[in-house]
C-alpha cells in the first residue's frame, strides 16, 4: 500500500511538472494573461449593446404592440407576463472590478464608466418589478446570502447620483481604452449618460410632488448642465455591417422566421394618417393589395392587423397575404439598421415631454419637431438609396420639411392631447429600437392607445388590461424566500401578482 501511493504521487509529481512546462510553452507573451481594466470595459459595454439575434431580437415589439407573428402565438401580444431574470446582476461585480483595477491615470474614466453600466443594469431591473434586491447584492464573500430588497424609491434616488457622479468623473477623464462604441470618448460618454438620467427622471413623472425627489427640479438641473446629445452621431447604438457575426439581428442569415412578423394596426394607422413616408421604411407592402392592383408606392398598399385579435384570424390574414411585413433591409441588407439603446431623438421627445409639464421653461413643440426629424435622418442614414427599400418613397429634405408642418403632427390642444401626440411620435421613432421603452412609456402615460380584447387577453385577473409588471424570479423563492416575501408585503399586499402597481405608477 505504501508502495501505490509512492508511485502514485511520483506520477503526480510528473504530471505537474508536465502541466507547469506545458503552461509555460503555450504563454503568447505578446497577449494579456490577466484581467484588466480595457478588458473588461470591453466585454462591459458588448453586454449591455448586443441584442439577441432572430425571434428573440423582435420579442420587446409584442408587448407594446408593433408587431404580430404569422407562425402562431407569441405570449407578449396577448400579455402573457412571465417571471423576471435577475441573472444580469453577476455582471455588476466586473463593472466594479474594472473600475479597482485602473491605474490611477485612468480611474475616472473606468469608474465613471461602472457608475453608468450599473446604473443602467439597476434601472432596468427595478422598472420591471419594483423593489429589488441591490445594496447588498455584491456581499456573498461576508456569507451575506440573502440580500434583502432595497425599496423603489431609495434605488431611484441612488440611481440619480450614481449618474450625477458618473457625469463629474467623466468630465474630469481623459479618453480611455477598450471602448468599442465610442473609441473612449470621455464627452459622448458624458452625454449619454445626461441623457439617460433624463429618461431615469422623465420615468418618475408621476413622483412630481415627491418633496423628498424634486424631480421636475432635479430635471432641469440635468438639462443645464449642457453636454447633452447634439445628432445622431452622439447616439449610444451598435452598428452592424457585413462581416461574419456583425450582421444585422434579423437577417434571414440568423433565422428562418423572417416572414413571420406582422406589423400592427396600431403603428400603422399612426403612419396612415400623417401620410408618413416612414411607413415605406418599416414594411413590405401588403401581397394581396399587389395582387389588385397596387404599386409598392402606394400608401394603400400597406396595411395593419389588429394584433389582439383571436390567433386564427391573424393567422388567416397571414395565409391571404392581407398583411405587411418587414421592410426588406431587416431581412437582406446584411447591415441593417443600428440598434439604438439610448439615442439623440429619444432625448428630444423626453425634453418636449418636460416642456409641457413646465419642467423645463421651453417650448415643447421645438423639442417634439427635433425628435421627429432626427428620426427621419436616422432612417435615410442607414438605409440605401435603393427602391428595394424605400419602394419609391424616398425620404429627402423636401419630405421631411413637408411632414413637420402638416397640420395632422401639429402639437395642439390641451395638455392630454399633445402628450398623446408626442407619445405617438416617440412610438414611432423607437420601431425596432430601445428595447422595452415603449412599453413603460405607455404603462406612465397611457398613449398610444394600446388594443386589449378581453376574449384574447391572458391577463386573465384582468382581462380589460395589459400587466404592469413581471414576477419576482423562482430562484428567490427557492433561496431567498424571506426577503422577497417582505418586498411583496410591503408593496403588493404580500401577493406577486402581474397587475399590482409598484412605486413609480402611483
Amino acid at each position: 500500500m505504501n508502495l501505490n501511493k509512492i508511485i502514485i504521487g511520483f506520477a503526480a509529481l510528473i504530471l505537474f511538472a508536465a502541466c507547469s512546462k506545458f503552461d509555460e510553452l503555450n504563454t503568447n507573451s505578446d497577449s494579456a494573461t490577466k484581467v484588466n481594466s480595457k478588458l473588461l470595459a470591453t466585454g462591459a459595454i458588448m453586454g449591455i449593446m448586443k441584442p439577441s439575434s432572430g425571434v428573440g431580437f423582435v420579442d420587446s415589439q409584442f408587448l407594446p404592440k408593433y408587431l404580430a407573428w404569422g407562425e402562431g402565438s407569441r405570449g407578449n401580444q396577448y400579455n402573457n407576463f412571465g417571471r423576471a431574470s435577475f441573472d444580469s446582476f453577476t455582471t455588476l461585480r466586473n463593472y466594479r472590478l474594472m473600475a479597482e483595477l485602473a491605474e490611477e491615470r485612468d480611474r475616472d474614466a473606468y469608474e465613471a464608466l461602472a457608475l453608468f453600466l450599473e446604473s443602467y443594469l439597476i434601472y432596468n431591473q427595478t422598472i420591471a418589478v419594483g423593489d429589488i434586491p441591490y445594496s447588498e447584492i455584491l456581499k456573498g464573500k461576508e456569507n451575506l446570502l440573502t440580500p434583502k430588497y432595497d425599496a423603489q424609491k431609495d434605488i431611484f434616488k441612488s440611481l440619480l447620483t450614481n449618474l450625477d457622479r458618473s457625469v463629474e468623473l467623466f468630465g474630469n477623464a481623459s479618453d480611455f481604452e477598450g471602448d468599442p462604441i465610442f473609441g473612449g470618448n470621455v464627452n459622448k460618454w458624458r452625454k449619454v449618460v445626461n441623457a439617460f438620467e433624463l429618461r431615469v427622471l422623465i420615468n418618475l413623472s408621476k413622483k412630481e410632488s415627491d418633496t423628498d425627489l424634486n424631480v421636475k427640479q432635479k430635471f432641469a438641473q440635468v438639462y443645464q448642465r449642457g453636454l447633452l446629445m447634439e445628432g445622431n452621431g452622439d447616439n449610444l447604438q451598435l452598428v452592424f455591417s457585413s462581416k461574419s457575426g456583425q450582421l444585422y439581428p434579423f437577417n434571414i442569415a440568423y433565422n428562418k422566421h423572417f416572414d413571420y412578423p406582422m406589423l400592427s394596426n396600431t403603428l400603422m394607422d399612426i403612419l396612415q394618417e400623417n401620410n408618413d413616408y416612414r411607413m415605406f421604411y418599416f414594411a413590405s407592402p401588403s401581397k394581396a393589395k399587389l395582387a389588385e392592383g397596387k404599386v409598392e408606392s402606394d400608401f394603400d398598399a400597406y396595411v395593419g392587423v389588429e394584433v389582439s385579435d383571436p390567433i386564427e384570424d391573424i393567422r388567416a390574414k397571414y395565409v391571404s397575404g392581407e398583411y405587411c411585413g418587414f421592410n426588406k433591409r431587416f431581412i437582406y441588407y446584411e447591415p441593417g439598421e443600428p440598434y439604438i439603446l439610448i439615442g439623440y431623438a429619444e432625448q428630444n421627445f423626453i425634453l418636449a415631454e418636460a416642456a409641457l409639464r413646465g419642467w423645463i421653461t421651453e417650448d415643447a413643440s421645438l423639442f417634439y419637431t427635433k425628435g421627429i426629424r432626427a428620426h427621419f435622418d436616422f432612417l435615410r442614414e442607414w438605409t440605401p438609396d435603393d427602391v428595394t427599400y424605400h419602394h419609391g418613397r424616398k425620404i429627402t429634405d423636401e419630405v421631411i420639411d413637408d411632414y413637420l408642418v402638416n397640420p395632422s403632427v401639429q402639437l395642439s390642444g390641451e395638455f392630454e392631447d399633445k402628450l398623446e401626440m408626442l407619445m405617438e411620435q416617440k412610438y414611432v421613432a423607437s420601431f425596432l429600437q430601445l428595447a422595452w421603452q415603449p412599453y413603460y412609456d405607455y404603462r406612465r402615460t397611457g398613449y398610444p392607445v394600446l388594443p386589449i380584447n378581453p376574449e384574447t387577453n391572458l391577463n386573465f385577473k384582468e382581462p380589460s388590461k395589459i400587466p404592469v409588471r413581471w414576477l419576482y424570479p423562482q430562484v428567490e423563492f427557492d433561496y431567498n424566500k424571506e426577503q422577497v416575501q417582505k418586498a411583496l408585503d410591503s408593496q403588493y399586499e404580500g401577493v406577486d401578482e402581474v397587475n399590482k402597481l409598484m412605486w413609480i405608477l402611483k
